[in-house]
């Protein structure tokens, strides 16, 4: 015979576990959408859009963390690091455009990691927000992209990433060199 109250306690576990994940994605789904759209607004030069978005993402982001502490099994769900990453790009961006630098993210626990995958998508976005900088002939910001990302490119050749980061890596120096095309042209057009 089964030992029932065993079994209830077991039961108990794993449907707690399974609800809280449900949560974390929920929640993290939504931080990471809010990130994004943060990032289309940052490109649009929407900064006050990008604030609130980030605002929102940051507070999601914060509730998520919550959850975890009380079950540290959730640390590993895929849905919040995804999230944490897509926060760490957008506040980034923001950082390249409104500060003309980079560095930590204010009152946020992240992993070497973490900010790495986020790092390497900031030349990415620097390239869309040079090309319509481009567009707009605004040729100084085309410039400022292409330098900001040439430092990041640089800062991250000196940490051998490996797996997932060296893919990231070698994309963002793939937008590197897209914008040192967006940088010759516009040097072109100013002869």
């Amino acid at each position: 015979m089964l030992d029932k109250k065993y079994f209830s306690n077991i039961r108990s576990v794993s449907l707690n576990y399974a609800e809280k994940r449900r949560e974390i994605i929920k929640i993290s789904g939504d931080a990471q959408q809010h990130a994004k759209k943060a990032i289309f607004a940052l490109v649009r030069d929407d900064m006050k859009a990008a604030d609130d978005l980030l605002s929102q993402s940051r507070a999601q982001i914060a509730e998520a963390a919550e959850i975890i502490k009380s079950d540290e099994r959730l640390s590993g769900e895929g849905s919040h690091r995804a999230a944490l990453e897509e926060f760490v790009e957008a506040d980034l961006v923001r950082q390249a455009l409104t500060q003309k630098s980079i560095g930590k993210i204010a009152n946020l626990e992240l992993e070497a990691d973490q900010y790495i995958s986020g790092l390497c998508d900031v030349p990415g976005e620097l390239y869309r927000y040079a090309i319509k900088s481009a567009t707009e002939k605004k040729f100084d910001r085309v410039t400022e992209c292409y330098e900001i990302a040439e430092e990041i490119i640089t800062e991250l050749v000196d940490m051998d990433l490996t797996g997932y980061n060296r893919q990231k890596f070698d994309q963002a120096k793939q937008a590197l060199h897209k914008l040192e095309q967006v940088v010759y042209e516009v040097s072109l057009k100013r002869l």
